[in-house]
């Protein structure tokens, strides 16, 4: 068992596609952690859809064991962080089990919005950051600009970072040794007794709940019986290891490791991250404290295509639920859609990540309604709930007011660009609060309404940058705003999937846009179809789909006008009695379709 002098816990850090996963291979492979038989690209991504997109969805971790150029032997954790925006609460709880974090940093695009989000998160949770510029073998890679905006944006000294190229693998071993030079390494006794942070959790078939466990006091041994603090459960531990990456069983665990223990847990939600484990008997009297639960921030409803995929999708559902406790859910009903869930995200990757799986592994067709965001409604009264499914909205006579979650967004892009993100911002209902510039490149802030946020702000933002720009958020509060319900009425009827809420000045306009995509994808009936958009009583757009005619004058050759007249009379009283008794068939295509629009 190592010393826990000899131990180092870090994580790596960066924006989406600095090169995280890339330099996480490298390292494994250059300790000899991985043979090179074994080695794949993004060897820590478990899941198809992270390999498929490139990206890290879940963190993970590895055990390393390294002998530095002075011949002392030391074992180092490494934990790999995703970087989009979507997970940084994989990121903010995964520093609080380690003393370190590598910041990467792409020496050909410098300091992203994420790159100063993770920097930041890492500040906070008093880490020894190491700065590693990535891509120096590339052409355009420019170290000393870079460096500078690390010392100007972050404010850390960047005159000793480390310039490597993780897909070569020059520098890494630099790498490693600032590791062990640089890092400090972990506090703890293992004599005292128990205190160990529940990092993760996740389901396995055979083993049941899996935990990742970070020891800060005392020794964890295979067969003792532990005690979740928060809920106190009592366990008998199974088995204990660590990960090199595949799991490898050890007899304990003692102060400053990361690893894993079983102990026949049949449930991922009776394992709560953050919770403190310790003894049965003698075990800590203080929890761990300063890691949050995460709270979801995005909701759709997700129904299947065929009504009668229900019990599939809620069995898939309760799958994807057991490896990932941030994916809220909750059936609902819909008079349009028919049985579903009413799920939340951390933000739209997640909610895109989540459907894929169920359309990819389960082969469940879906039906999402529009994202929606968290509003506080305020009733006459007094107090106020919390509103999430605008189709739920109570009788606007009884409510004194809305409120909408409001973000603070970070946004880097380059200075011929400035104008296009200032006025996208400013459509979006933004509020500018500062402006620097670095080089040729501006950093913006903005105060932003959720809600404009995520339908397609991402995808614009990209579009008008022409893709340059990087962007970074964080929930900043909520602020009361002149919010109304909006329903798309279609034959008379109001369709709750479709219900969504806008602010009044831009309700007409996204009305409009919704009833014209509506005309185009609903197909013409034998009666005319009437779409209208409608703020409580009154309607603020309308479209019609014609009606299917025959010509019921065909059999008439010549003869009195009179007996055409009445042919027709009495076609127009037929479409009549069926406009009132007759049901508009939707397509599926064009809930998923309509709700894809900006509005703009």
């Amino acid at each position: 068992m190592s010393k826990v002098s000899q131990i180092r816990n870090f994580s790596i850090v960066a924006h989406i596609d600095h090169g995280k996963s890339t330099l996480a291979d490298r390292l494994m492979q250059m300790t000899g952690t991985v043979s090179d038989r074994d080695m794949k690209e993004q060897l820590l991504d478990s899941l198809d859809i992270e390999r498929e997109r490139g990206i890290t969805i879940k963190a993970n971790t590895v055990r390393i064991d390294y002998r530095s150029k002075s011949g002392e032997n030391f074992v180092l954790n490494l934990i790999d962080t995703p970087g989009h925006v979507d997970f940084s609460y994989e990121v903010s709880r995964s520093m609080l089990a380690v003393e370190g974090s590598l910041l990467v940093v792409d020496a050909t695009q410098g300091v992203e919005a994420q790159t100063l989000a993770n920097a930041y998160q890492a500040v906070a949770a008093n880490h020894e950051i190491i700065p590693v510029l990535n891509k120096i073998d590339l052409p355009a890679a420019d170290p000393e600009p870079v460096c500078r905006q690390i010392e100007e944006l972050i404010g850390i000294d960047a005159s000793e970072a480390v310039q490597v190229s993780a897909k070569t693998g020059c520098g890494v071993n630099e790498v490693l040794e600032a590791i062990v030079n640089d890092l400090p390494a972990p506090k703890g006794n293992p004599e005292e007794p128990l205190k160990a942070l529940l990092v993760d959790s996740w389901y396995d078939s055979f083993l049941g709940v899996v935990v990742l466990v970070r020891v800060f006091e005392g020794t964890l041994r295979k067969g003792e019986r532990i005690r979740l603090i928060s809920t106190g459960a009592i366990h008998s531990v199974d088995r204990i290891g660590v990960f090199k990456p595949e799991m490898t069983e050890t007899d304990q665990l003692q102060a400053g490791e990361i690893g894993y223990l079983t102990a026949s847990i049949k449930r991922v939600r009776d394992t709560r991250v953050g919770d403190t484990i310790t003894h049965e008997r003698k075990g800590c009297r203080e929890p761990i404290g300063g890691m949050k639960p995460s709270q979801p921030v995005v909701f759709c409803g997700l129904f299947p295509s065929d009504n009668t995929d229900y019990e599939n999708l809620r069995d898939a559902i309760e799958k994807i639920s057991l490896n990932d406790s941030s994916f809220s859910t909750e059936p609902e009903a819909s008079t349009a859609l028919g049985f579903g869930f009413r799920c939340g995200f951390l933000g739209l990757l997640h909610m895109e990540v989540v459907r894929e799986r169920i359309e990819r592994e389960y082969r469940i067709e879906l039906v999402a309604t529009a994202p929606s965001v968290i509003y506080r409604v305020h009733k006459r009264e007094g107090g106020f709930s919390e509103l999430y499914n605008p189709s739920d909205m109570p009788d606007p006579m009884t409510i004194s007011g809305i409120e909408e979650p409001r973000i603070d967004a970070t946004i880097f892009v380059p200075d011929n660009h400035l104008g296009d993100v200032l006025k996208l911002c400013h459509e979006r209902r933004g509020i500018q609060k500062e402006l620097t510039f670095t080089g040729r490149r501006a950093m913006v802030s903005y105060d932003l309404p959720l809600n404009e946020v995520v339908f397609d702000f991402y995808d614009r933002l990209k579009s008008v940058t022409k893709g340059y720009a990087s962007f970074d958020y964080s929930i900043a509060g909520y602020r009361t705003e002149n919010l109304v319900k909006m329903q798309i009425l279609i034959n008379g009827d109001p369709v709750d999937a479709l219900s969504i809420m806008v602010h009044r000045d831009r309700a007409e306009q996204r009305g409009r846009v919704m009833c014209e995509r509506l005309k185009e994808l609903i197909p013409r009936h034998l009666f005319k179809v009437p779409i209208q958009a409608a703020v409580g009583s009154r309607i603020i757009a309308r479209e019609t789909v014609p009606a299917l005619r025959k010509d019921v004058t065909a059999k008439c050759y010549g003869g009195d006008i009179t007996r055409k007249k009445k042919l027709l009379e009495k076609q127009k009283a037929g479409k009549k009695r069926m406009r009132q008794i007759g049901r508009v068939d939707i397509p599926h295509n064009a809930f998923a379709n309509v709700l894809r629009i900006d509005g703009d």
